[in-house]
Formats: C-alpha cells, sequence, structure tokens
C-alpha cells in the first residue's frame, strides 16, 4: 500500500485510544488476517476475487468481436455499476469511446440516449447479480433493445432461473456468468469491472497485478494499525461520519464505490459510519465551516493528486493590480488549500487520513479497490459483524416488489 506511487499518512492518535481495547483488537487482528488470506485461496469465498489466480467466468479472445463499437451503455445498480464507472471516471482522459452509465431511474436520461445515439451502433452492457434487479430491467425495458440474435449486448448474471439469464437464452445473447459467492460491492474486480476496463481499452492484467500488496509482510503493520484505529472509532459511537475529502476529479466516482462498500459491509447492529463524498476545493465555501467547527463526529480520508498542472495564471500588467495569484498553477494552489485545511486539523484535533496519488495508471487503482475492500472486512471483523450480508436493504426489496404487484401502474 505504501510506495512510491501512492503515500499515506494519518494523525488517529493511538495514545488516545482505549489501550485495553486495543489490546483485544490487535490479538483478533492476527488471527482475522491469517483468515483473509485463507479466504483469498478459497474459490467458494467472496474475497477469492482477490487471488492471482482467479478463475474468470470469460476469454478475453470471445470479447474481440465487441471491441469495435465507439459507444457504450452500462446498465446497471449499486455494485453492478459503481465499479466500472470508477474505473472510467479514473481513466477518463485516456478512454477514446462514448460512455454512458444508467444507474437510477430518470427517463430524460433514457429520452436523451435515444436522440444522441443510434443504438445499432451501441454496445450495452446489462450487468446485475440477481438478473431481477427491478431497477435494471425497468432501464433495460424502456430502452427496448431486447431482439432475437442481437450482436450488441452482454448480459452479466448469476447463472440461475433468473429474468436475464432466461432472456439470453431465450433470445441468444452474449452471457457471461457472475460468480454467486461474489456480492455486488465486491464485485469491482471481477467480471463485473475487469470486462468494462477490457472494453475501454485498459489493461486488465496490470489492473490485477498489485491486488494483495497490503497483505505482504511490509505493510501488514500498517494494515494493523488502520484497520484498529478505525474499528476503535466506530466501537466508541462518537464518530459517525467518514468524510471522503476529495482534491482529485478523478477519484470522484471511486470514492462513491467506497461509500457503498463501507455503508452496506459495516451499517449494522446500530454501529457504522455515514460516508460523505465531499469535493475539495468547492465544499471549503460550503461544509468547512461545519467541518472544522461543528460536531466532532467526523474522521477525514483526504485524496490529493500530486501532480504539477501545466497552465500557470498570468496577470495582464496593463491591470495595473498586484494578487498573489499571479504566475501560480492549479496544482499549486489546491495543494496550498490542503496543506491549510490539513494543519488547521492538526490544531484542532481533528481524525484524519491522507492518501497521496503520484500517477494514474491500472496498478494504482486496483490497489486502491483491494486496499479499500481488505481494510472493511477487518473492521466489520473486528468488530463482530458480518461485512458481506445486507439484511435491512433485502427486507425493503421486498416490499417494493409487494407494492409493485398490487398497483396497477
Amino acid at each position: 500500500m505504501i510506495n512510491k506511487d501512492l503515500q499515506f499518512k494519518d494523525n488517529i492518535q493511538p495514545k488516545k485510544l482505549r489501550r485495553n481495547l486495543i489490546k483485544k483488537f490487535s490479538k483478533k487482528f492476527d488471527k482475522i488476517f491469517l483468515e483473509v488470506k485463507n479466504d483469498i485461496k478459497n474459490t467458494s469465498k467472496t474475497l477469492n476475487v482477490l487471488d492471482k489466480n482467479f478463475k474468470f467466468n470469460f476469454n478475453p479472445k470471445d470479447l474481440k468481436q465487441f471491441k469495435k463499437f465507439k459507444s457504450i451503455v452500462f446498465i446497471g445498480m449499486g455494485g453492478s455499476i459503481l465499479g466500472a464507472d470508477a474505473i472510467y471516471n479514473f481513466f477518463q482522459t485516456k478512454i477514446k469511446k462514448n460512455i454512458y452509465f444508467l444507474n437510477d431511474l430518470n427517463e430524460n436520461k433514457i429520452l436523451n440516449l435515444k436522440k444522441k445515439e443510434n443504438f445499432s451502433k451501441v454496445l450495452f452492457i446489462i450487468i446485475s447479480k440477481s438478473g431481477n434487479t427491478i431497477e435494471t430491467l425497468s432501464n433495460v425495458l424502456l430502452l427496448d433493445i431486447l431482439k432475437k440474435n442481437s450482436k450488441n449486448i452482454i448480459i452479466i448474471s448469476e447463472k440461475k432461473k433468473n429474468f436475464l439469464y432466461l432472456l439470453s437464452k431465450r433470445l441468444n445473447l452474449f452471457h457471461i456468468e457472475h460468480k454467486s459467492n461474489i456480492g455486488g460491492r465486491y464485485s469491482v474486480l471481477s467480471e463485473v469491472g475487469i470486462v468494462p476496463a477490457y472494453l475501454m481499452g485498459l489493461n486488465i492484467l496490470k489492473l490485477r497485478s498489485r491486488l494483495l500488496i497490503c497483505l505482504g509482510e511490509k505493510n501488514k503493520s500498517f494494515l494493523k494499525s488502520n484497520t484498529i484505529k478505525l474499528a476503535h472509532l466506530m466501537n466508541s459511537n462518537k464518530f459517525n461520519n467518514l468524510v471522503f475529502l476529495n482534491y482529485f476529479p478523478e477519484l470522484d466516482k471511486f470514492l462513491y464505490w467506497g461509500q457503498q462498500l463501507i455503508a452496506e459491509s459495516l451499517g449494522k447492529k446500530n454501529m457504522g459510519f455515514l460516508p460523505i463524498v465531499s469535493k475539495a476545493p468547492k465544499d471549503h465555501h460550503s461544509l468547512l465551516q461545519l467541518y472544522l467547527d461543528g460536531p466532532k463526529d467526523k474522521i477525514f480520508n483526504i485524496f490529493s493528486f500530486e501532480k504539477k498542472t501545466k497552465e500557470k495564471i498570468n496577470i495582464d500588467k496593463n491591470f495595473g493590480i498586484k494578487i498573489f495569484l499571479n504566475r501560480k498553477l492549479l496544482s499549486g494552489i489546491k495543494n496550498a488549500q490542503k496543506k491549510a485545511l490539513i494543519k488547521t486539523f492538526i490544531k484542532k484535533n481533528i481524525p484524519f487520513r491522507e492518501f497521496k496519488i503520484k500517477k494514474i495508471n491500472e496498478e494504482i487503482l486496483g490497489e486502491l479497490f483491494s486496499f479499500f475492500i481488505i481494510e472493511t472486512i477487518i473492521v466489520g471483523k473486528l468488530l463482530n459483524l458480518n461485512p458481506f450480508n445486507q439484511p435491512a436493504v433485502e427486507q425493503v426489496k421486498v416490499h417494493t416488489k409487494n407494492y409493485l404487484l398490487k398497483s396497477t401502474k
């Protein structure tokens, strides 16, 4: 996790944490750490998705027929699409295709898409683990793209008796099996995220090349320290909000992926962090007052990209006005704002962690995905939470279906 391309620091002070609880978590961590490493090797476990020998349910050769499409529409909800959106956002300047995401119920999005694109020349990738996700099916049916033997549709779902799988069989559509042991929020490094990455033109081998770096001996103490601190703060019930303060726009969608990961994995038994995605420096002018002087119930993850921008601010001499912004880079301005914020956080004893990204490449993004997956699972296990289920969400799905069955519209 800590290397020349991805750097980290925090000011969560161990001396302020309860020693007896830290000791308890420390012993527990060692057991969980081994459990995580074993689960990665076990093909029936969710974490097997991080294994270097993970077996995909597709062959890249079979996907070459779809690389000709210049426009791709991804249709899905939650973990089925947030990962692909994060990948696209991170590499947006590198990807030379028109990419669209239908990840809510928005009629205007569909109408605009119909006006903008010739659907016969668009690749549609439909992703739903269950094959029955209400919003996904609604968007697919409203698009009216389902035709027998269509060569511009890929469906990713479980190979079970569900709508999308049965449809792919009946209409002879290209289908990729979604592994049943991998839940949506953990699926980005499986077919769910790797197929989109491949069709965006990215190097999928590099994306998966550094997934286990945080489990190496050099980083074990780093992982242990972080998970124990987070578990301690969450257990205290004093820190209910985890703010992702982002100075790097290419990471916005990754943080929305992380928002689901943390909320669904840890939000149980009257515990959990509320993950909040906050954009900087924009939110300096709206939320910063609350962050600094409001309730002391927040932990901050600060993200930035440590690379100089090219354009300098040049003040016309004819203005006759001196200003300190002259000859400054935008990256320099953002860095000064971030440093000022961190200095204030330290002064006010506000807990934070800082992630500095030095490069934009597949290896870094894969490492970020895997680190937050592993960290979240370990925090959950330290607190005796099941990080893999989401029982409350399932209740809402059942009630929604019942209302729709009763409704005539």
